[in-house]
């Protein structure tokens, strides 16, 4: 049998989870697949194609799955996946809406979030914001999961591209319309891959001093702004900078969390950072605890001083 994954891409490039995703594939040591659904989407499909370790591409071209709707896309891979034992994409929100809709038509589990893939039907995953790791294993005919990116190194890419196959979409399900969407414009790195990423806390007090305190010192490190689940809730900062077990999962080089308690929903979704650095007035803030190197030091001071040492 075959592992298929589902692209998850921005309409002219791939996430960067996809080329992790086929790391995470190749624990079955069967053909991989990758699903591409879209509309204009012949780039994207040459992408994948290019990835080393994928087989083939198949391609699902029409208007009508240019937003990939979660409605739309589930029926397409039912429709498919009696070919393939594993069905899996790199865990996001994007992933979770359409597989979650895919398991319940096949009426097969879905696991989410792996960390490690023990065997062909067996898998660690997280609960409880990543406090208990739990071994959980599938018995159903298609194991339909979601991987955790940055437990699996990227696939490298190659020169010799795969078979990229056409297939015709059906017709549109029209239970959901696209009605608009709003996109903010930023010369910053997307928050999911950027090298650096400084997150602010609660502690900063306000949307504008959230703003005029980190966005100098993220300008300067050309890093991407996060926020906690706290911050966002009382609205010092968007939604889609929320880093925590319901926001954005990162893996930067570096984490300087400013401000920031550490409750474990947050640090949920930072553990897998390489070097972390945490500023707090409070020394018994629990993000020392998965710290690097921590300063303890009230932000509005140390802050600025940093940005102008740069």
């Amino acid at each position: 049998m075959k592992t298929l994954i589902l692209a998850e891409h921005n309409g002219s490039t791939l996430s960067a989870s996809v080329y992790q995703a086929v790391t995470a594939a190749q624990s079955w040591h069967n053909p991989v697949e990758i699903l591409v659904v879209g509309s204009n989407v012949s780039n994207i499909a040459q992408q994948a194609a290019l990835i080393d370790g994928v087989a083939r591409v198949i391609q699902i071209d029409a208007e009508h799955l240019a937003h990939q709707l979660a409605e739309d896309v589930a029926p397409l891979i039912t429709s498919i996946a009696n070919e393939y034992s594993v069905v899996l994409a790199a865990h996001a929100s994007f992933s979770r809406n359409i597989l979650a809709r895919a398991a319940a038509l096949l009426d097969v589990a879905m696991i989410s979030d792996v960390l490690e893939i023990k065997d062909s039907n067996t898998y660690v995953r997280a609960v409880y914001a990543g406090n208990i790791l739990t071994t959980v294993q599938s018995a159903d005919r298609i194991q339909l999961l979601t991987v955790h990116g940055s437990n699996f190194g990227a696939a490298n890419t190659r020169t010799q591209s795969a078979e990229i196959n056409t297939v015709a979409a059906p017709a549109a399900q029209h239970q959901t319309r696209w009605l608009s969407e709003t996109r903010t414009l930023s010369d910053r790195p997307a928050l999911s891959t950027a090298k650096i990423v400084i997150s602010g806390g609660r502690s900063l007090g306000s949307a504008e001093t959230f703003e005029q305190v980190l966005a100098p010192l993220a300008a300067r490190l050309g890093a991407a702004l996060g926020a906690t689940r706290a911050a966002v809730d009382a609205g010092y900062a968007p939604n889609d900078i929320q880093v925590g077990q319901t926001g954005v999962t990162v893996a930067p080089d570096l984490y300087i969390a400013v401000g920031v308690s550490g409750a474990v929903q947050h640090t949920y979704g930072m553990k897998d950072s390489k070097v972390v650095v945490a500023i707090n007035q409070d020394p018994d803030a629990p993000i020392f605890q998965v710290a690097d190197y921590g300063l303890v030091a009230d932000l509005f001071e140390v802050i600025p001083e940093l940005t102008a040492a740069i």
